[in-house]
């Protein structure tokens, strides 16, 4: 039982260090093209694991913070995610400069709790030649999601 262990660990240490050169091609670009995150900004970074067809996934950014809302309404943020170039690179980072007023729907009955209030996410393609860096206000946080496509599309029906 323990040797079984041991090996199981043995070859998650093997594969960390096999995959760490691709991660550390990524990660070499966090340290010159992208910023240091301003005063009162936090930047935040994503490394992609390199995958087939990269063209087949997408990634959604999800920008927000934890907020005191109504259990029954439907709680948002205003504010965007703006794509900003990184001048003499090319390299797009992800910029939310501010949060807009929080809005909800108005429906009654509900009990405050606290909850993720976000910004209308954004879908941006997958790339796992560059890290995604996301600079955000203090006090935010970034989540994520990875969309993929089947292999085959469907047809449509005329109609």
């Amino acid at each position: 039982m323990k040797l079984a262990f041991v090996v199981v660990v043995m070859l998650s240490l093997v594969g960390t260090c096999v995959g760490g050169d691709e991660e550390s091609e990524a990660a070499k670009y966090l340290q010159k093209p992208y910023p240091p995150a301003e005063k009162g900004m936090t930047r935040f970074a994503l490394i992609l694991p390199k995958r087939e067809h990269e063209g087949d996934y997408k990634v959604e950014l999800i920008v927000g913070k934890k907020m005191t809302v109504d259990s029954v309404n439907r709680a948002f943020l205003g504010g965007k995610i703006e794509e900003v170039n990184i001048e003499g690179w090319g390299f797009p980072r992800y910029v939310v400069k501010q949060f807009g007023p929080a809005a909800q729907t108005l429906i009654g009955g509900g009990v405050p709790q606290e909850r993720f209030v976000t910004l209308q996410p954004l879908l941006i393609r997958y790339n796992s030649r560059l890290p995604i860096a996301v600079y955000v206000p203090e006090g935010a946080e970034v989540k994520y999601r990875i969309w993929s496509t089947p292999k085959e599309s469907i047809a449509m029906l005329k109609q």
